[in-house]
């Protein structure tokens, strides 16, 4: 067996479901989970109807490079949504359909890493545990970037010392954060690219959050955007994932697309083809459908805007809550350790939430996510409302 294996923790929901073994929760009080970031809002009825008009299309095998439409919608997305030039962005060399961005997170450092030396791929705490464990199993080491309060629960590019950027091969960057919801500005974005290209390492910007955002005069930018306001139209060492998952509600589709850097992207292509991911023909179609509507984006948010608006009202000065930049996460600090409170929250009222050390990582500053607990509103927004006022009477107990 692989001995790389050895080396990963388990998923954060197996960490929950053992907090919470052998816990009998009040039966009269609705199970409410706000722990899974699974999105509960109704998928859009075109696409659907568009997944169930092309059943037929599983009698074909798909290519692993997409087909052409859906490549072309994607990059009309893209362009569109962060200001890219006509024509920058090619669907035959630029972008490639992927089945939903967790795969195609892990699988992209099991391409790009040289196994030389001690690479480093280099990614934020708290994190998605997708980046620890793809660099583990590509024979690299992951490093740490704690993102707390003092840096706005965003990386702090000019504390990491040179030895370790001389390392780094990879760099995943998580903006909007999950589960901060903090955003990257164009700035930042262009000191990292600066850093790529002074170190020769790959950005993996994984940006599938960035389409829950509530100011539309605050669009969260992209990598892709700080590349072409650089005037950097091939994109070097820049790759982008995006995913359908939470900007369409389309979790189970397993549906979205990687973008970037041409070379790195034929690279990429090549160990897709021995890798046996191609989409299925009907998830294309699907997928293009959902790429091609943004009527259904504007209403997904404006639900999480209510969601947001009527749980922060419940909670205000009895849980240091706030809105986030983006995405559908709070990220309070708990008044006892992060472990206690969510299991006590689901003993006292049958509410599952994520203890933030669960999705985060000791360092020598200590475990940004300690004294935090990640909530997901993804429920409907009567159970969000219900979620709240038991919390607020959990809290009031303690």
């Amino acid at each position: 067996m692989n001995p790389d294996l050895d080396k990963l923790q388990p998923y954060p929901f197996e960490k929950l479901n053992a907090l919470t073994a052998g816990i009998s929760p009040p039966p009269e009080l609705e199970p409410i989970a706000l722990s899974l970031g699974e999105p509960k809002h109704p998928p859009p009825p075109a696409v659907l109807d568009c997944l169930r008009d092309n059943l037929d299309k599983l009698a074909n095998y798909p290519s692993t490079k997409g087909l052409p439409l859906l490549r072309q919608t994607i990059c009309d997305w893209a362009a569109q949504r962060f200001h890219l030039a006509g024509g920058d962005l090619d669907p035959q060399r630029h972008v490639l359909p992927v089945n939903g961005t967790r795969e195609a997170l892990f699988a992209f450092a099991q391409a790009v890493i040289e196994r030389r030396g001690q690479p480093l791929v280099v990614c934020p705490n708290p994190f998605y545990q997708i980046y620890e464990g793809a660099a583990l199993l590509a024979g690299a080491e992951p490093h740490f970037l704690n993102c707390d309060a003092d840096n706005h629960y965003l990386p702090d590019i000019d504390a990491v010392d040179e030895a370790i950027w001389q390392r780094c091969q990879l760099l995943y960057l998580c903006s909007p954060g999950n589960p901060t919801g903090a955003v990257m500005d164009a700035a930042l974005l262009k000191k990292i690219i600066a850093l790529a290209d002074r170190h020769d390492f790959i950005i993996a910007s994984d940006e599938c959050y960035s389409e829950l955002y509530f100011d539309a005069a605050r669009r969260p930018p992209g990598l892709l955007q700080a590349c072409a306001e650089l005037g950097r139209s091939d994109f070097a060492r820049c790759v982008v994932f995006h995913s359908l998952s939470k900007r369409s509600n389309l979790p189970g589709l397993r549906s979205g697309f990687v973008a970037g850097d041409a070379e790195v992207m034929a690279k990429f292509l090549l160990y897709r083809t021995y890798h046996g991911c191609a989409m299925p023909v009907a998830s294309q179609l699907a997928s293009a459908a959902a790429w091609s509507d943004e009527t259904h984006v504007e209403a997904n948010r404006a639900a999480y805007r209510r969601k947001f608006a009527a749980v922060l009202e419940t909670l205000d000065n009895c849980l240091p809550v706030a809105m986030p930049d983006a995405g559908f996460y709070l990220w309070p600090r708990t008044p006892i350790a992060d472990t206690d409170f969510a299991r006590r929250l689901f003993a006292q009222q049958h509410i599952r939430v994520l203890p933030g050390r669960f999705i985060a990582r000791d360092t020598a500053a200590g475990n940004p996510g300690a004294n935090h607990v990640r909530i997901a509103l993804v429920a409907t927004e009567q159970q969000c409302v219900e979620a709240a006022g038991r919390l607020k009477r959990f809290i009031e107990q303690l």
